[in-house]
């Protein structure tokens, strides 16, 4: 296999500009109504209660609404929670319409993050935080894990892609929303969570009691399988890049890895995605790139009627030949990020996909500031494979569909990657 990048035993090093595409962006959104103060009017303790919209709203339910809480309502017994409910403040009572306001869309991605909230989302998508290590979202409306993180407490305790979340510490998670059991599972280092889960195939819901740590997350593991010793060298062994998630360092730690590829002198290649849940949209269109010519179209965000489709294409790397044999491993744990990668390869005709449908997160959020201490994370497209396919509605559905039980792999059985071996051994474009 040549390389149109590792020549003469030198390394070309890529600049590589990351994004928080896909996971925060830094334009702004501008929400606003305007009230009609003749009818009903806003407490005079506020301010700013007006913005410049393009058609009018009735705003004198909401305040009549307000005045009735301000003036008549009293907890029916004195707690923790009723206590504080008792003396919120007005600008608490704002936040709370603000948050309802989010949940009318009925859309678990869309939310508002008070104060605390705020701060403990920005400490997320900066990687540092403390919980017991799954991704979660929303899949059949109910709280879905997406993927168990390897070597953390949820993977260790046997928590599975797919797993139905049922309570969280005797809280039920039904209609809860993604951002409000993220922050009932993590806590302290030391603390425990109790978590129920329903599994497809057993009858009995399963109770977990996780220690929550310092989440540590991998990034890429290589390997090679299946080949001869010849020569005191492996040969016609199959490269596999584990890739677990697409993170700010995730580009350059798969460079390196497709390295270790080129140097092995294999042409066969598989990228197992299973239980990768995503992460930055800029990692996703980089790894793509090294596949793909310049120009090619690797993802499509679909704004609807907001805007013009935004389109990402290749940036041309394409450092294989026409020899490149290649099987992408994705299950229901694949998602978001990996979704866009295996899709840009699947349907360029670069890789096959092996293993189970994926997840399906096909959406964009973009966070935006509301106030210095607030922001709200608002849906603002979704995702669309270099042929329109709709990410969210259909997820990927691989072209050798293979099962893996969890029993198998607890005995060492793989068959998803002895399937992708297969194929390559049998290569047919």
């Amino acid at each position: 296999m040549s390389s149109k990048l590792f020549q003469a035993g030198k390394y070309k090093v890529i600049t590589i500009s990351i994004l928080a595409s896909g996971a925060i962006f830094v334009s702004g959104l501008y929400l606003g109504f305007k009230i009609d103060s003749e009818r009903v009017n806003p407490p005079e303790s506020l301010i700013n209660t007006e913005a410049d919209i393009s058609s009018e709203v009735d705003f004198a339910p909401f305040w009549k609404a307000w005045q009735v809480l301000d003036e008549k309502f009293v907890p029916t017994k004195i707690s923790t929670s009723t206590a504080s409910a008792a003396t919120s403040t007005a600008q608490d009572k704002v936040w709370g319409a603000i948050g309802g306001l989010t949940s009318s869309l009925g859309d678990p991605y869309t939310v508002f993050f008070p104060p605390e909230e705020s701060k403990s989302f920005e400490a997320e998508i900066s990687g540092n935080f403390e919980g017991v290590g799954m991704e979660i979202g929303i899949k059949d409306e109910a709280v879905t894990v997406v993927a168990p993180l390897k070597g953390n407490p949820a993977q260790k305790a046997g928590i599975l892609a797919g797993d139905k979340i049922i309570s969280i510490d005797g809280q039920s998670a039904m209609n809860m929303s993604v951002d409000k059991a993220v922050k009932l599972i993590r806590g302290k280092v030391g603390t425990k969570v109790k978590i129920i889960i329903a599994r497809e195939g057993k009858k009995e819901p399963l109770e977990f009691i996780l220690t929550r740590e310092v989440i540590n997350i991998p990034t890429v593991d290589t390997e090679i399988r299946d080949g001869k010793i010849f020569g005191g060298k492996m040969t016609d062994g199959v490269f596999i890049i584990k890739l677990y998630n697409f993170y700010s360092a995730s580009p350059n730690l798969f460079r390196e890895a497709l390295r270790e590829f080129i140097e092995s002198d294999s042409d066969k290649l598989i990228l197992d995605l299973r239980g990768n849940p995503g992460g930055y949209l800029e990692a996703a269109v980089d790894m793509a790139s090294w596949f793909m010519p310049l120009g090619k179209i690797v993802v499509s965000e679909d704004f609807g009627k907001n805007a013009p489709p935004q389109v990402y294409r290749s940036k041309g790397y394409d450092i294989f030949n026409s020899n490149l044999k290649m099987v992408a491993l994705v299950d229901g744990g694949s998602a978001s990020a990996s979704e866009i990668l295996a899709g840009a390869l699947k349907e360029h005709g670069i890789a096959k996909l092996v293993g189970t449908k994926t997840f399906g997160k096909g959406s964009v959020q973009e966070v935006v500031k509301i106030t210095p201490e607030t922001s709200l994370k608002v849906t603002i497209a979704r995702w669309l494979t270099p042929l329109g396919n709709s990410i969210s509605e259909n997820g990927l559905i691989p072209d050798f569909e293979v099962k893996l039980t969890q029993e198998e792999f607890s005995k060492g059985k793989d068959a998803q990657t002895d399937k992708a071996i297969e194929v390559l051994k049998n290569w047919v474009k």
